[in-house]
């Protein structure tokens, strides 16, 4: 009776082996771990200036699963840096949570029918500057939640275009003092906002060159509801070039337009933001690094 109980284990922890070996061998992941560091020292330095040093880690993952008409996306980005002037606190310079996970089942040979899921937030508060002790955003305030339901164009290894007429768009506001001033779209004294809308994203992961990858997405939100001809805007770009088996440098930018956020500007140079001025701006970050790098 053992004997049997024995080669009944071991006949359901083979099929099991198998079955999983050959899950595994469906799923590609790769990554991507990065530190860099930035450093100024100047001592008597007569055209001005100040010391400062910054540093910046980053992390990008990668899980795909393709099976005959089956492809399952996954893509996780991290990013958190400080920068350090002489005499000042730490201010964060960099901050990005970003996760996308894309589903699909082959319609036609370039067509998949696809269900994508989306969040993006960040880690720690930010202020507008090292004396300010306002917060401007704080972890899930904002935070942003895509679903949506729709076609994928993948014509070609690297590339694809996702088109959903049907999308749910979800922003967050844990933070009660930006809440209570209706950040971010919320209405004041809210957390969570929900729209409906169309859903475009394109997407490109290309080497372009020996040692150097571009990567860029850019995504676009009309809300059916308010405002449909105010079409919100993400565009990143990351630029990555490979020194060798672990140094690299990297260029990045994001560029983001959202019709419900205010951004206010001092107009007349007078020191003072007009609350009047309060509209939706274009949003630029650009960033340079080199550093120490590890591809997997």
């Amino acid at each position: 009776m053992h004997k049997r109980y024995l080669i009944g284990v071991i006949l359901i922890f083979t099929v099991f082996s198998l079955r999983a070996q050959d899950s595994i061998k469906h799923w590609k992941t790769g990554g991507l771990a990065a530190l860099n560091f930035n450093q100024l020292s100047l001592t008597n330095w007569a055209a001005g200036g100040s010391s400062s040093i910054s540093g910046t880690a980053l992390f990008n993952f990668t899980a795909n699963y393709a099976k005959e008409k089956n492809a399952w996306e996954n893509t996780l980005n991290l990013t958190y840096g400080q920068l350090k002037r002489n005499g000042e606190k730490p201010v964060k310079s960099d901050d990005k949570m970003e996760f996308a996970s894309k589903f699909g089942r082959k319609a036609t040979n370039a067509f998949f029918y696809t269900l994508l899921f989306g969040f993006r937030s960040q880690f720690a508060p930010g202020y507008k500057s090292p004396q300010d002790k306002e917060i401007i955003s704080n972890f899930l305030a904002p935070a942003y939640i895509n679903l949506a339901l729709g076609m994928d164009y993948k014509p070609a290894e690297g590339f694809s275009f996702y088109l959903s007429p049907v999308s749910g768009r979800i922003t967050i506001v844990k933070d009660d003092s930006l809440s209570a001033k209706g950040a971010f779209g919320v209405d004041p004294g809210k957390k969570v906002r929900y729209e409906f809308g169309g859903y475009a994203k394109a997407a490109v992961n290309k080497n372009i060159m020996e040692n150097v990858n571009l990567q860029t997405s850019v995504d676009l939100f009309s809300n059916y509801i308010k405002n449909p001809e105010n079409v919100d805007v993400n565009w990143q770009i990351l630029l990555g070039m490979k020194i060798n088996k672990y140094l690299s440098a990297n260029i990045s930018s994001q560029l983001i337009y959202d019709d419900d956020i205010k951004i206010g500007k001092d107009e007349n140079n007078d020191g003072t933001i007009d609350p009047s001025e309060k509209k939706p701006r274009i949003q630029f970050k650009e960033a340079f690094a080199i550093g120490l790098a590890y591809k997997f």
